[in-house]
Order: structure tokens, then sequence, then C-alpha cells
């Protein structure tokens, strides 16, 4: 299982290959605004939970970052979505543990 937490931000590595290559996606996909990528509108999180509380923002967040995994990187299934809350920013950090699929990558 890995774990892909999002509080720092990471360098985009255009030759990324396997693990790398994956946590990398992630990021992408739940960094990105849902309609914001001009050639697939679809592609990211839809914002409408972030001014909702956070009892309410976390399992719709959570949702959504499943559901966009699920379609952009097929080769893992999430297992878990925690949060780190930053209460001071109004932020919800998310914590994503992945393990790869069967017959997909190896991680």
């Amino acid at each position: 299982m890995i774990e892909i937490n999002l509080t720092a931000n990471a360098p985009i590595d255009l030759g990324a290959k396997g693990t790398d290559e994956i946590i990398q996606n992630i990021r992408t996909i739940v960094t990105t605004i849902k309609g914001s990528v001009p050639l697939d509108r679809e592609f990211g999180v839809e914002p409408s939970f972030m001014d909702q509380p956070v009892h309410l923002a976390k399992p719709l967040f959570t949702a959504e970052i499943i559901m966009q995994i699920r379609k952009y990187e097929p080769r893992v299934e999430v297992v878990q979505v925690l949060f780190q809350e930053d209460s001071q920013a109004g932020r919800l950090i998310p914590i994503i543990r992945i393990t790869p699929k069967e017959g997909g990558a190896s991680i």
C-alpha cells in the first residue's frame, strides 16, 4: 500500500515511470479543478464541496477523489482517504492510500 500525502508540492517529472508516474497522476487528478482542462472538462475534482461544513465536505471530497482516480488512473484502487485539517487556512488536505489492481501496476 502507498500513501500519497498532498501537504507538500511536488515537482512534475515528465519522465516519471511506474509508481512515481502513478503517484504523480493521482496528485494531478486531485489538485485539478473539474472544468479547468480545455480538452477534458471532466478531468479533476468537482469543487462544490469547498464551502460546505467540514462534516459534509469530507465525504463529498472523498467520493470525488475515488471516482476520479477510478476513471483516470485505473491501475490502482483507493483503499482509504483521510484528511489533514488546516483550520487556520480553512483547508482539507487529502491523504490517499492506494494499492495496485490485480494484473495492473506493480507498486
